[in-house]
Order: C-alpha cells, then structure tokens, then sequence
C-alpha cells in the first residue's frame, strides 16, 4: 500500500470507554491495541454532553453541535404527548462525513448510532444502534454483500435481554459475535471503498455492563474481543491519523434512583392515570426491530388495551405481579404480567392535565406542560418563569436521605442547549450529584429506591490521537465531546463548520473554518422507519 493510498483518518468510537475501565483492562493485558492508542499519542478524558446517552451523545460528537443545533436529546422524539424513537432523518446537522463528501473526500462508516436512513456519500454506510435489524444501508446492496461476504450480519442480538432461555456463556458468545462483525464489515468496505476517512463504532463495550451489571469477566472477553478488531483494522490499513472517542463513560451508581414524578407529584404538578401507552421508550418496540417489523412506534394490542381498562379499576399488572410474588410464584410472573401489559396496566403520568413532568429519564429534565406550545397545555406563558422559577428552587433542595444533594445542577435549559431546536428540550435539566444517582421517570410510590441499574453512565469519557501530524504532548485534558469533528477535520486539513459548538484540539493544528448550506433533509428520510423501538429496553436504557 502506497502513502497515498492510506486511509488520512480513522475514527474508533467505543461506547463507554473511558480511563477507569480501560486502566483496569491495562493490568490485565487485555487491550494492547487501545493502550497503544492512548499511550502513543495525545489523550485524556472527553467530556461528555447533558445528557450523556447514545441517541444524544453520538450525533453531538459527528456533527460537532450541542442537540439544540441538531435535534435529538434522547431515544424518543415526541409528536405532542405522543412518541416514537429517534432515527438518522432527526439530526438536523452535517456530519463529518458528510462535509467531508463535500470536498470529495470519501468516507466508510460503519455501526454508528442514529445514522438510519443513511446518507448518499461517497463510500459507505453501515447503520448502527437505534436503527433497524435490516438497515437501509448505502450504496444499496451493501448489506447483502456484507451478508455474503462474513456469512452474517446484524445489528442486534439473537436474543432478547431477559432471556433466560440462553446461559451467560451463550450470551456472551454472541456479544463478541457482534463485535467481530462490526470489524469485519468495516475491513471489508474500506478494502473495497478505499475511504480517506473510516469510522468503526462497537456499541457493545456499552451494553454489557447494562446487562450484566458490571461483571469484571464479561466486561474483560468484550473488551478483548474489541481490541482484536481494532489491531486487525490497523494492521491492515495502516491509516494516517487514528482517533479514538467515546460519547460517554461508564461506573457504578452507589447511590440512590430519585423518583422524580412522585416528587413532583406530591408538590402538585404531576398527574396520574392508570391505562395508555405507558411512559416514552423504546422498551415496546424493540423486540418487533429484531424480528424485522417496520414500526418507529408503538400503539398497545387488544389484549394490553384491555389491561389499561382494567387498570382503571385497580386490577394493574403491580397488583397482579406482587400477588404471584406472595405466593412465590415469581416464574410466571413475566407469563401473567409481561412488559407491554405491565406497561398500559400500571399507573403512569397524565400529561395533558399534567403542570410539568419528567417524560423520560434519559432527558435529564423536567418538562413544563406550556400552553400553545403542548397540544392540552395548562401552564400559560405568563405564567411560565414563575412555574420553572419555583420548580428549580425545589428540586434544587432535594436531598437524599443520608443528606446529600440530589443534583450536582438544577438550571435552565438555556445554560445548555442553544440553536434552532431548543425548544425539544426540557425546560429544567437536571444533572445527577456525580453521577451517582439514578433517575426514574416511573411513578412507583416513595420518592427514593436502590438504583435500578447498578453500573450506568458517567460523564467522562475518552479521546485519543495519534499518527502524523499529531501532537503526542499536547494537553488535551480539557477536550469535549463536541471537539471531536473539528479536530478530525482540522487533522485531514478540511475546514469545519463554523456552526460547531467544538474547538479544535490542540494536538492538530488548527484550520479557519468555513460556512457550510444549512442542513436539509434528503428523500431518504421518507424510508426511515423501519422498526427501530422494540430493542431500546433490551439493552437497558428506558
């Protein structure tokens, strides 16, 4: 392979990597490959956005905008009251690859999350997470040369989390299954593309500590398995500039799960129901994407339609559920209570009569119920910063009971998120103390609980970079997730967007920005929904 024929860059996206998890897997060996990434160049911690999670967090990273420039805060995007899981034709910026296209430089990306439809670009493009189990990929007929070249493809396990029908080794198994696809798929676009710029993302670095609560051994064999893709795409492309990122970290929650709809409940702003569509997720939908249906949102069967009439007179899945546990029947509690019944059976917040709300945990906020902006809105405009004033001075005072605060910050959205869809965001963020407390969106009696998820997201991540042109001593401890675009752009010698929110990092040097066409939507976002929700719960996140 001549110099010229060398990919310019390639970007590593590991979901939640970060120093803590990979400094453990250093003792053990474990990722040789990454540790010489980090170590062999510039590198430190990556500061993630609010909030930190994958649907949010990804499109801040390749479009370089907070997601009041791009769109999306979240897994759900809501139409009204009502909701649906995000896909690519929601982030309304450019991403790297596409203002690369634009100076005719071409690009593979593969696994990306909230890249689906993709879009038309010189090389390839393979969607990731949140997309659906056959993605629409580009150019048409890479998925099933993908297919035919690595005997299989898929974006998603074979299994449903909870599955108890699969042992932990079987599980695992197929993790590192995914992992190997998503290594071999890219080696193969970029052998046949010949890219300038390559972007592998693995998300299951992420997932297996949702699903298996941080277990060190499992956390290891996906890691490894990672790391072993990531040499064997560096081995045999030998590219210019490697990057490496992540949207978010990863650590245990010691703490408490706030239920922030009960507090708010009893400080008469919420109210409830019982019966509908359960609380925004992707949890209903996200069994129909694996088994290849094309929904991007759910409406309850008759049978869970029945369940919520039911609920109206006290018959609710809780109910049932916590009988058959009385009588230790806990095996046939998923067979008489299963999840979409549970859902449209159990008590939920009623929105439209509702003063302010958390809709979804993973917004980290609360979300005022505004007159001319909500469909059933019952808080006037004049009445807005009165309300939103209040609301923060409470929940800025809400303590935990061992006394500490609940919140690191309770703020306005504005000290945020700024741009053209700011008006999607909450209207209070709130930002756990540390990150170590859970939120819960449910409402389920007491306003404190253990955390549902014992191991979740923290806020620091990981940057890497190294190759030509890269500055190994520079200081990048201070590096943001929005950074990222315009540093790899800088690196390549393309100008950013003067629309990102980043800063190119010190360990390039840095170009003078240019002003790019607003973004617009292309006719492929008419093809997009294609059954993303019913996989978001098994991997933990709603």
């Amino acid at each position: 392979m001549t110099d010229d024929d060398r990919m310019d860059a390639l970007l590593v996206g590991i979901d939640a990597g970060c120093l803590p998890v990979f400094e453990r897997l250093y003792e053990e060996e474990a990722i040789p490959n990454i540790r010489e990434l980090c170590e062999s160049g510039a590198s430190g911690p990556l500061e993630s956005q609010i909030p930190p999670w994958t649907p949010s967090a990804w499109p801040s990273m390749y479009t370089g905008v907070n997601p009041g420039k791009h769109g999306v805060y979240g897994f759900v995007d809501y139409d009204g009251y009502d909701w649906r899981v995000v896909g690519g034709e929601d982030v309304k910026e450019h991403s790297i690859w596409s203002l690369l296209d634009q100076h005719g430089k071409s690009s593979v990306v593969v696994n990306v999350p909230v890249t689906h439809p993709p879009e038309e670009i010189d090389g390839a493009v393979v969607p990731g997470f949140i997309g659906p189990e056959d993605p629409q990929c580009h150019p048409e007929g890479t998925l099933d040369e993908l297919r035919e070249e690595l005997g299989e493809y898929r974006v998603y396990p074979k299994y449903a989390r909870g599955d108890d029908s699969l042992s932990d080794e079987a599980k695992m198994d197929e993790y590192e299954t995914l992992v190997r696809m998503r290594g071999g798929a890219f080696r193969y676009l970029a052998e046949k593309h010949e890219p300038d710029f390559g972007f592998v993302q693995f998300q299951k670095t992420d997932t297996v500590f949702h699903e298996f609560e941080g277990d060190e051994e499992k956390v290891e064999r996906v890691y490894r398995a990672t790391d072993d893709e990531i040499g064997k795409i560096i081995e045999e492309f030998d590219p210019k500039r490697i990057f490496v990122a992540s949207d978010h970290g990863m650590g245990p929650y010691e703490k408490y799960e706030f239920r922030a709809n009960e507090y708010l409940r009893d400080k008469g702003f919420v109210k409830t129901t019982k019966g509908g569509k359960g609380m925004p997720s992707w949890n209903p939908i996200r069994n129909q994407l694996r088994e290849g249906e094309d929904e991007d949102t759910w409406e309850p069967s008759t049978t869970e339609r029945i369940a919520a009439s039911a609920a109206k007179f006290g018959l609710t899945a809780d109910r049932v559920g916590h009988g058959l546990r009385k009588l230790g029947l806990d095996s046939i509690v998923k067979q008489y209570a299963p999840e979409n019944i549970t859902r449209t059976a159990s008590e939920q917040v009623d929105f439209p009569n509702s003063k302010a709300y958390m809709r979804a945990r993973t917004e980290l906020g609360v979300r005022i119920n505004l007159e001319g902006r909500e469909p059933n809105g019952v808080v006037s405009e004049a009445e807005y910063d009165e309300v939103r004033a209040e609301l923060i001075e409470l929940l800025r005072g809400v303590s935990t009971p061992d006394g500490d605060p609940m919140f690191e910050d309770v703020a306005p959205r504005e000290e945020y998120f700024h741009g053209p869809y700011d008006d999607k965001a909450v209207d209070i963020v709130l930002v756990p103390n540390d990150f170590e407390q859970f939120l819960s969106a449910h409402v389920l009696g007491g306003y404190f609980a253990p955390p549902t998820e014992t191991w979740n997201h923290k806020l620091a991540g990981i940057f890497a970079a190294t190759g030509e042109g890269i500055d190994a001593t520079a200081d990048v401890s201070d590096a943001h997730l929005f950074d990222v675009a315009p540093t790899i752009m800088a690196a390549m010698g393309i100008p950013y967007s003067d629309r990102m929110d980043g800063r190119v990092l010190p360990a390039v040097d840095d170009v003078d920005p240019d002003t790019y066409p607003e973004y617009e939507s292309s006719d492929t976002t008419a093809l997009a929904d294609d059954g993303v929700e019913d996989r978001l719960a098994d991997l933990g996140y709603l």
